[in-house]
């Protein structure tokens, strides 16, 4: 189970590196050399470089983009490249590797999940009758924080009822460790999203003030790209964080859940043990 998770991230990470580099590849397809003062003759016809640039532009986009924006996949990758690859690609690798760690994470729970009623039933069947061996193998052949819980106390079975409770609560308070392991991680890359996209607003920013400082004047066409680079960047940081930040939640949910479920086993196999001990006198 370990290794397939192991292999899923490592297939997201490279997946990522993919996704930049394909960008990258896209944006530098898309950029035209500088316009120099020579024309284009084509038969009666004259171009100028700007004419040029325009016929080279409307070929790049395709029929798709000219008919009502082409799909929401290439619409979503042509903001992609106008936010400035280079950058973007920041903000998409922090999703990409936050999406892993949030899907290791659900599977890595929902795996964890048992039928804890069920389970506890067959764990104080084999204690009425005096089978602590067979409620250990129960317990051993059970996946989840539950079992592993009763399977520490059933080892102590013989301890008092202060000692049983206390490997109970240090044991339960391991296993909640191992539930939230990864969590850290998500929450930075929840906090770094929107940092980069506030990160690429002043960049934007600086760039259009260089633009303008540059050209002695203020135009909006001027000013457009960098503001167009600052408002991007800034949306998608915020997109990527509200996704995140929903898988978090769930994550937090089914943790919330596992506890619950373990406090409540905990409570039951006290009362199993308890009785355990009177019929056995301690």
């Amino acid at each position: 189970m370990k290794n397939s998770l192991r292999l899923a991230f490592i297939w997201l990470f490279a997946f990522s590196f993919l996704l930049v580099a394909n960008a990258q590849k896209a944006a530098d397809s898309t950029k035209v050399p500088a316009a120099t003062d020579t024309t284009l003759t084509t038969g009666n016809d004259t171009l100028t470089a700007d004419s040029a640039m325009a016929l080279i532009d409307a070929d790049l986009a395709g029929p798709d983009d000219m008919e009502e924006g082409g799909g929401l996949h290439k619409q979503l990758k042509r903001k992609f490249l106008e936010g400035s690859a280079s950058f973007m690609s920041l903000v998409a690798l922090a999703l990409v590797l936050g999406l892993a760690f949030c899907i290791e994470r659900i599977v890595y729970l929902t795996l964890s999940e048992v039928n804890t009623k069920k389970l506890m039933a067959a764990v104080d069947s084999k204690l009425e009758q005096n089978d602590v061996e067979g409620a250990k193998d129960i317990c051993r052949d059970t996946r989840g924080p539950v079992a592993s819980i009763c399977y520490q106390a059933l080892l102590h079975i013989k301890e008092p009822l202060e000692q049983i409770d206390r490997q109970l609560t240090n044991y339960g308070t391991v296993q909640i460790a191992k539930m939230e392991k990864g969590c850290t991680w998500i929450r930075l890359f929840i906090a770094v999203a929107p940092s980069l996209g506030f990160l690429g607003t002043v960049i934007g920013m600086v760039m259009a003030f260089d633009r303008i400082e540059t050209a002695g004047d203020i135009s909006p066409t001027i000013v457009a790209q960098g503001m167009k680079v600052a408002l991007i960047t800034t949306i998608f940081g915020i997109v990527v964080a509200i996704v995140l930040q929903f898988f978090y939640n769930y994550i937090l949910s089914k943790i919330e859940h596992l506890t619950s479920q373990m406090e409540e086993g905990a409570i039951t196999l006290m009362d199993s043990v308890t009785q355990y001990k009177m019929r056995n006198n301690g």
